[in-house]
């Protein structure tokens, strides 16, 4: 890749996790009841044929890593995990009456925060207090993320007991002064520890994340982060930009300056380099940033066109609705977002009162649901039409004149009805999508709301 793609392209722009994007959802529509309805009419449609999906936000962290987007609440006190089991069977009791029948569960996905904050004892509790209500689809999946430090034997054994094959653990980067920076200690040998203890359990599944652009890292930390996690062979791997928001309140990236971070073409260099080494140890690009050995169900997914990405990251199966539990979680019907509140102690408070703690959204319009589409495509697909009508949309032309430069660029191939991206375009694909972002066209932010697209 050159300098001048890197300067030309390197602007702020949404990761497409959801279309529309946070930022843009339109709350003068939306209402709880709205969202209710729409929730029941995606049920309704899908729980039999598919089951549902289900994301747990555990938002407990013992230290703050200040590469960290999430919403967290950090304490070393372990006795919040009761409180919060509690809350969460609440709100999904709430969600479950709901509906006339009971719910098919396809996916659930731990996440944080720190899922292993909680002890295997609680978790067992959660699980089946979820259970206890829904039944399981025949070909479910049950994930979760670990922390390497705090992942036990107990952790994995009792999880895997319960129905979970999937496992991520963060890795971000083994290089000391960069884990000094982003306040995350985290030796290979604990990582080695977990993740062959998975294996040893029976997990089909284990994944690593890696983070490019961090502060202070260089191409040699990229490679020598890379060479050991080829040790360890992990079936997947999310590879991706590091997002610098700290404009974002509660976020704790301040523990470096804006300098210490590598240059956009530095950072662009980390992930070729990483890209090439994993290619060359058998891994396969999947989508954006995520990358899989051939045996990996991700990768399967993948040629056989059944990819998928929502606010979980990528998946090899889609569920119409998914539903989030926990602080700030947000749920998906297909026809509209929600998410909960994000301060504990007001989602223990609408819960009290028996009212599920949603506290902002967004409605899907006949354009949105277009949109949302060809983003999901091109995100999961690399490749977009509207062959079909009702794929069309009236500024489509409009669209294809913004991706003429591309094309020059040989980023994107255009063609009657249909657009392709290039092996040249995957590192631009945010960029591509921007184009279709008819709601950031017509609203340009006055202020930063996005990470880097580079």
């Amino acid at each position: 890749m050159t300098n001048s793609l890197v300067n030309k392209y390197n602007v702020a722009g949404p990761r497409y996790t959801s279309y529309p994007t946070v930022p843009y959802w339109d709350a003068s529509s939306f209402s709880f009841e709205k969202w209710k309805g729409s929730l029941i009419q995606s049920f309704n449609e899908s729980n039999a044929s598919e089951g549902i999906s289900l994301y747990i936000h555990l938002p407990f962290c013992e230290s703050l890593c200040t590469f960290c987007g999430c919403n967290k609440r950090i304490t070393k006190r372990h006795e919040v995990e009761s409180p919060y089991i509690t809350a969460v069977l609440k709100e999904w009791g709430l969600y479950c009456d709901l509906f006339d029948s009971k719910p098919i569960i396809k996916e659930l996905h731990f996440g944080g925060g720190t899922p292993t904050f909680f002890s295997p004892e609680n978790l067992k509790k959660l699980i089946n207090g979820l259970l206890g209500r829904s039944v399981l689809a025949e070909h479910y999946e049950f994930s979760f993320e670990g922390h390497p430090n705090n992942t036990t034997r107990e952790h994995l054994q009792t999880l895997y007991d319960l129905g979970f094959r999937r496992v991520s653990f963060g890795v971000q980067d083994y290089n000391e002064s960069v884990q000094k920076a982003i306040h995350r200690i985290q030796p290979f040998e604990n990582v080695k520890r977990v993740t062959e203890t998975a294996r040893e359990i029976g997990y089909a599944s284990v994944s690593h994340d890696i983070i490019f652009g961090l502060p202070f890292q260089t191409e040699a930390h990229v490679r020598e982060t890379i060479k050991k996690t080829k040790a360890l062979k992990p079936d997947r791997i999310a590879f991706y930009s590091y997002a610098h928001v700290p404009w974002i309140k509660g976020n704790g990236q301040r523990g470096f300056k804006e300098s210490d971070l590598p240059s956009p073409e530095s950072k662009r260099f980390q992930y070729e380099l990483g890209k090439k080494l994993l290619s060359e140890a058998g891994y396969v690009e999947i989508g954006m940033d995520h990358f899989a050995l051939k045996t990996d169900a991700l990768y399967q997914a993948t040629e056989n066109k059944k990819l998928h990405r929502n606010f979980m990251g990528y998946t090899a199966s889609k569920t119409q609705a998914m539903i989030g539990l926990g602080v700030s979680s947000i749920s998906d019907s297909w026809y509209g977002f929600a998410q909960n509140v994000k301060v504990i102690e007001e989602y223990y408070k609408l819960l009290e009162q028996d009212m599920i703690p949603v506290f902002k959204g967004h409605i899907l319009n006949a354009e949105d649901l277009i949109i949302r589409k060809h983003i999901l495509n091109l995100m999961c697909q690399l490749e977009t039409s509207w062959t079909a009508e009702e794929n069309y949309f009236p500024e489509l032309p409009e669209v294809l004149n913004k991706l003429k430069e591309m094309e020059k660029d040989a980023l994107v191939e255009i063609f009657p009805n249909s657009i392709i991206v290039t092996d040249k375009g995957k590192p631009f694909v945010r960029n591509i999508c921007m184009a279709f972002d008819l709601l950031l066209q017509r609203n340009q932010p006055e202020s930063q709301l996005f990470s880097m697209t580079i």
